[in-house]
């Protein structure tokens, strides 16, 4: 993975963009040394989301899960002593 700065992927933004696009390069851009963003291939991004999603989907399947041992609101604030 390359790390370039801020000031010079200005200056080669299309190259930047073809390297990722044509040989499936990610490139870093930095500003003030940080690790600021990141210019990838669309494949990675698809397969970002999709892991996303999976993520999603488990935590939503465990929540439902849990539905039923849900405590009402009410009953937490009277055994926590709040108002």
């Amino acid at each position: 993975m390359t790390e370039i700065s801020v000031a010079e992927a200005r200056k080669t933004f299309s190259d930047i963009l073809n390297r990722a696009y044509y040989r499936k390069t990610r490139t870093v851009i930095t500003r003030k040394g940080r690790k600021w963003a990141i210019i990838c291939p669309i494949e990675d991004l698809d397969l970002l989301e999709k892991m996303e999603d999976e993520i999603d989907r488990k935590l939503i399947r465990k929540a439902l899960k849990e539905k039923s041992k849900a405590i009402p609101y009410e009953r937490v604030r009277k055994e926590m002593g709040l108002k």
